[in-house]
């Protein structure tokens, strides 16, 4: 029975030791304004739900705030991952 054992915690052992790695994800960030298209300026943003969406100019956080769920399903549709709100020592 140990013997048996034993085989087979080496038999596992070396299916893990010669498996391939799984494929790393590949992260998709913000780099444009989901108002306007264009670039964005780090400067400028709104937190949403637990995550940063950042913007071109000072006029898009409200256009944002208006339809948010619009712009989300955007950024998911697209494959972005938004950055994490900071989190504060408040």
């Amino acid at each position: 029975m140990k013997t048996l054992l034993l085989v087979g915690v080496v038999l596992a052992s070396a299916t893990m030791a010669f498996a391939e790695p799984a494929p790393a994800v590949a992260v998709k960030s913000q780099t444009s304004c989901p108002i306007m298209g264009e670039g964005v300026n780090h400067k400028i943003f709104a937190d949403y739900q637990g995550q940063r969406i950042y913007f071109c100019c000072k006029g898009c956080p409200a256009a944002f705030n208006k339809d948010p769920e619009k712009y989300m399903q955007k950024f998911k549709e697209q494959g972005i991952t938004l950055e994490k709100t900071p989190v504060t020592g408040k």
